[in-house]
């Protein structure tokens, strides 16, 4: 039964992700590719891209913005306790996945040359993201920024080699 669920959950999640590749393919053919297609364009952001589908924040990261994402690579969510990313998806745990997800963004496009002047950054969860500079590395609750400004038509994504988590 909990293979069952599992397939199902799985290819329901590769449906809305097909649909969110589409949408991005449209939103590129617009003029600009958004941060949501900017991330399924690098390859690297499947993990990802799936969990922003499961929490339903897709239609968001397309919107307006500006957005500052630091975005966790699928090596990164690798890096989580067997069974997390998979538990972080079930329908259940929608909210928690979402706290998670937009911990990871800021609203408004912050560029790397601004992020290293700041301490700390209010997350778009409400939560606070603490920032330091060590070595010339930027850090962000830890996770290593390891490539930055990487432009979208709707903000800016800083790619980050761990997963953050609120506090709380």
């Amino acid at each position: 039964m909990r293979k069952l669920l599992a397939i199902g959950t799985i290819t329901a999640l590769t449906l809305t992700l097909t649909t969110a590749v589409a949408s991005a393919q449209q939103s590129d053919m617009k003029g600009g590719k958004d941060i949501v297609a900017t991330a399924v364009a690098a390859g690297s952001f499947k993990t990802l891209a799936a969990a922003l589908t499961a929490a339903g924040l897709v239609p968001t990261l397309q919107g307006a913005g500006p957005f500052t994402v630091f975005a966790p690579t699928d090596e990164a969510f690798a890096k989580l306790p067997k069974g997390t990313v998979e538990d972080l998806l079930k329908p259940e745990n929608k909210a928690k996945l979402t706290r998670i997800l937009t911990y990871h963004v800021v609203s408004g496009k912050v560029m790397a040359a601004d992020v290293v002047k700041l301490k700390s950054a209010k997350a778009v969860s409400g939560d606070m993201i603490t920032i330091k500079v060590v070595d010339k590395t930027v850090m962000i609750d830890g996770a290593k920024v390891t490539t930055a400004d990487i432009a979208a038509s709707n903000g800016v994504i800083h790619v980050i080699d761990s997963v953050i988590l609120p506090k709380n």
